[in-house]
């Protein structure tokens, strides 16, 4: 999209083709086809006259953009720009549009969410069920509304508050429950205590062990810049600086962030929660140049780390994902409109007008007319503040120029200032067009706007570029009550109506323009008519697009939960009540007495410098720490020596084996606690009945007897099955999973003696009954509780898992009965049962006595009588011998050549059946048929080698020849002696 500078995004045309392709990837900006003819309809339909008028304007023109302007560097095109016949134009004026044909008008942007459009239609969640193939309806119990957390960086008055309280209201009166999240208090507290929606202020730097457990709701709306660390918690950078203990106290160590850093979205098990991240500013974006000029790759990384968690990033206009194109994840939406700020002033602004009046050397009776545009800035910007100009020239005669005591003329074009020069060549286009000198000046529009905007008597919109969005200056403009004239753009005639609340005028005749202001404007001052149309702009401005933005945000909510089935559906988008989708909640803010906006753009700048200045003590930290590792001088044996001890201190961080080991050798019972990610850990028990298991070696608890399940159970590491199995996964890691219910001392003990007495024999003890479920308040039985609580599939899925197990083929619905005599069932999985194996578990969960105990204060009772239940039982469906058939019979199957694909249940232990010791046999026949030939070809081969032959032939003497040979072999042996 070109670079961004000084918060303006030049929209160069080759930058625009080279965007295009790059955002295409992310399906996010999209370039439209550009049309010769289109690029310059503005010029194209002017009339014969106004070109001929206009020629000799630009002429002179062209020479001093040459020396002031950088943008208005000419870039050729390969053919003419415009092409018309002979008899149209003259040949100079055909001359003179080649010349200008590089312009550029914007007109080839615009932001289209085409991936997360795409991605909302393929997610259609509740339809079918995805579990089973698609071919079952979700069927909803709807227990409970779905739950939303909305986080705050403050609640002090700003627009956006008065958004989300509007927002809130609508998403209640559908069927949502709403919960707020603060990092600091403010006026706005009672505002969400009166709709009815209960407020949490967590303070930074507050206690630690105070956290939030975002698994309580379906969705989170994070709004501003400001809340960042709630999505972010602590920085990549920083962790790796501290302790695994100092990190557990990472509240106070971390330069005191608040406590939702310790434990952030980023974090398992809080990254799949949706979460909409609500962006009004632009202040990130501006910043982004200087943050690449400076080298802070790690703190870019990190914005862009928030940004892609993020399941949407919601922008209230069409221009800022332009601007935060450079950390763009495929994520943008936008939905158009916000209560202006400007709307929320009182009667003291008249006092203001005239101090600023002061300051910008104009008098109280002279006649200020502002000319916006869009926010792009484009090459075709000053020839579209040119025209304007030429066709706000006839107004100088009702400004005499000679009369000292009449009003003047003043006309302050409000515009994005790249280059720092666009001032003199405003002035010079005004000094060619016969403006008086000082009549026409320029004025940045992120500095002076709101100053500008309070001291003019009519505001237009110069800019003829079609945007997606209302353009926000002139919601502004209107809410300051004055009246606006513009183009009739689409997206401006959808809110504006000629003569009624504004003035159009067709963008293809700038001549009427010029009519249009000679109506508005009657010896130097506004005509009535002018002022009771601003104040019909005002009041529509002060409620604008709220339909757009209450629909928006409710549509966009229900694409992006996806919500259990014990949860009740929320009503129609189109069921919000009008009043709520036809104006802003200002009255709730009445009641405020100190209404004032607070200075938003100030705030984030702050807290820009802030995590800035962070992030630099955390690289200069880091730097530290890198320095230690490198070769330093040793000092002296006791320098060592302590060193030593330190580090000696901090390693082993993943043992097994603690204290809490100790404590519980000898103990009967052990609790484990699996857990997903280091979002959990506060929620563990630390007492020594209890161990934790995690799930992840990432994220398992340091310098912890925890046990790392994906060491003991390979299978969990892949995240395919560990989503799989979910608690049988801890299961097969040797634990169980408690949930949030917890057993206090009296219970423990209590537990522990009857474990260790047998008292009830083969037992499971549970701690958690379904009948005291809020869930269940009509006592349902056990089967349609199941099925209430899981979308209508409880009774489907064990029938049709029974069928597979035992290889039933008929359609018959197969269920075992269920007791029902007024005894409770266990809930929650927060049960303990004393077994040696999985298997017997297995075995014994449909035949066992259930023992309730109740968790405060230990008292043991049996539900569903033993001897109730005899001859009612599937006791032959789970007996050792049929269980014993069936797992061999799966083993024998997971042992050929043609297993299943992904099938779990060979990963989860040894697979023995009775065909393996054949095989067995069988392999060892053939390894010991193997040896024995293997010997047979060894002595073959050596048989088979080639000897070499003799070289002569022994011929043995005859016993006379052999004692001649002896005596003369003794005669020479004596010579040689001798």
């Amino acid at each position: 999209m070109g670079s961004l500078e000084n918060g303006v995004l030049p929209l160069k045309r080759d930058s625009l083709l080279k965007s295009s392709s790059r955002n295409e990837r992310n399906n996010s900006f999209v370039q439209r086809p550009r049309s010769r003819f289109t690029r310059f309809m503005v010029l194209k339909k002017l009339d014969y006259l106004q070109w001929i008028c206009a020629v000799a304007v630009f002429i002179f023109f062209m020479l001093v953009f040459q020396m002031f302007l950088p943008l208005s560097t000419v870039e050729k095109d390969g053919g003419d720009f415009l092409k018309q016949k002979e008899d149209n134009f003259g040949g100079e004026l055909k001359n003179f549009l080649k010349e200008i044909g590089g312009l550029d008008f914007g007109e080839g942007v615009k932001f289209e969410p085409t991936k997360l459009l795409l991605k909302f239609q393929r997610d259609n969640r509740d339809v079918y069920n995805v579990a089973f193939g698609g071919s079952r309806r979700v069927v909803r119990f709807g227990h409970r509304k779905p739950q939303l957390a909305f986080v705050f960086a403050d609640l002090l008055v700003d627009p956006q508050q008065l958004l989300m309280v509007t927002v809130a209201a609508a998403l209640k009166a559908i069927g949502y429950e709403i919960e707020v999240y603060s990092l600091e208090d403010g006026p706005v507290h009672s505002v969400w205590e009166n709709v009815g929606v209960p407020v949490n202020i967590v303070e930074a730097g507050g206690d630690p062990k105070i956290v939030v457990d975002w698994l309580n709701y379906d969705a989170i709306l994070v709004t501003s810049l400001e809340a960042k660390d709630v999505v972010s918690g602590i920085t990549k950078t920083a962790r790796h600086l501290y302790s695994p203990n100092n990190l557990r106290q990472c509240g106070h160590k971390l330069h005191k962030l608040n406590k939702f850093s310790c434990y952030s979205l980023l974090q398992e098990p809080f990254k799949s929660i949706p979460v909409i991240w609500i962006v009004h500013e632009k202040t990130l974006a501006t910043r982004f140049k200087n943050y690449v000029s400076n080298g802070q790759v790690e703190l870019i990384d990190d914005w862009k780390a928030v940004f892609n968690r993020a399941t949407v990033v919601v922008f209230p206009n069409h221009v800022l994902p332009m601007f935060y194109a450079a950390f763009d994840a495929g994520n943008y939406f936008v939905i158009p409109g916000s209560p202006s700020g400007a709307c929320k002033l009182d009667n003291s602004t008249n006092v203001l007008q005239e101090s600023l009046r002061v300051n910008m050397n104009i008098g109280d009776r002279d006649f200020v007319i502002a000319i916006t545009g869009s926010q792009f800035l484009y090459k075709g910007l000053w020839l579209e503040h040119a025209l304007v100009l030429q066709a706000l020239s006839p107004l100088l005669a009702e400004f005499p120029v000679d009369d000292s005591l009449s009003p003047r003329l003043r006309i302050i074009i409000l515009s994005q200032d790249l280059t720092g020069n666009y001032s003199e060549a405003i002035k010079g286009i005004a000094s060619n067009l016969n403006y008086p000198s000082g009549t026409v000046n320029h004025a940045a529009i992120d500095e002076d706007v709101y100053n500008v905007l309070s001291i003019a008597d009519v505001v237009i919109y110069g800019s003829f570029l079609e945007e997606q969005s209302f353009p926000d200056i002139l919601i502004k403009a209107m809410c300051f009550e004055k009246p606006i004239v513009a183009p009739d753009l689409s997206i401006i005639k959808k809110y504006v109506d000629d003569k009624i609340n504004g003035y159009l005028f067709p963008k293809e005749n700038i001549k009427a323009l010029t009519q249009i202001m000679l109506q508005l404007v009657s010896k130097g001052r506004l005509s009535s008519l002018a002022y009771n149309i601003a104040s019909f702009g005002k009041h529509t401005a002060k409620n604008m697009m709220v339909l757009e933005s209450v629909e928006g945000y409710a549509s966009l909510i229900e694409n992006v939960l996806n919500l259990p089935s014990e949860v009740a559906s929320p009503r129609a988008v189109s069921e919000i009540p009008s009043n709520i989708k036809t104006e802003w909640q200002w009255h709730l803010f009445e009641a405020i007495a100190d209404r004032k906006y607070v200075n938003r753009t100030l705030r984030i700048y702050h807290f820009l410098n802030k995590v800035e200045k962070r992030w630099n003590r955390t690289l200069k930290e880091s730097s530290a720490d890198l320095r230690d590792r490198s070769e330093q001088p040793r000092g002296t044996w006791e320098d060592v020596y302590r060193s030593a001890k330190k580090a000696d201190r901090y390693k082993n961080d993943l043992h097994e084996r603690d204290d809490g080991e100790l404590e519980r050798t000898g103990q009967p019972l052990c609790i484990y606690e699996p857990y997903f990610g280091q979002g959990a850990w506060p929620f563990l028990h630390r007492g020594p009945l209890y161990r934790g298991l995690g799930l992840s070696t990432k994220g398992r608890r340091s310098r912890t007897d925890d046990i790392d399940a994906p060491s003991r159970l390979p299978l969990l590491s892949i995240p395919y099955y560990r989503d799989a199995l979910g608690d049988f996964g801890a299961f097969f890691a040797i634990a169980n999973r408690i949930d949030r219910a917890s057993l206090s001392k009296a219970a423990e003990v209590a537990l522990l003696d009857n474990i260790q007495a047998r008292r009830h024999g083969d037992a499971l003890y549970f701690w958690v009954r379904m009948d005291k479920d809020p869930r269940n308040p009509m006592q349902q039985d056990i089967w349609t509780f199941c099925d209430a609580i899981n979308a209508g599939n409880c009774k489907f899925a064990f029938s049709d898992a029974l069928k597979k197990m035992y290889g039933v083929k008929d359609n018959s619905t197969s269920l075992p009965p269920m007791p029902v005599d007024g005894g409770s069932w266990s809930l929650m999985h927060s049960w303990c049962m004393p077994t040696k194996s999985f298997v017997e578990f297995v075995m014994f969960s449909s035949a066992r006595r259930m023992v309730y105990i109740d968790p405060t204060t230990g008292t043991i009772q049996e539900q569903h009588d033993f001897k109730s239940r005899r001859g009612k039982m599937w006791i032959k469906w789970f007996n050792y011998n049929t269980l014993k058939a069936m797992d061999e019979d799966l083993a024998e199957e997971a042992d050929s050549d043609h297993r299943k694909e992904r099938w779990l249940w060979p990963s989860t232990g040894e697979v023995f059946w009775q065909g393996m010791y054949e095989k067995e046999r069988s392999q060892m026949r053939r390894q010991k048929e193997k040896r024995k030939q293997k010997s047979k070809d060894k002595i073959q081969r050596i048989k088979n080698r080639t000897h070499q032959k003799a070289l002569g032939k022994y011929v043995k003497p005859s016993p006379e020849n052999e004692t001649e040979i002896n005596s003369d072999s003794i005669v020479a042996a004596t010579k040689l002696l001798r």
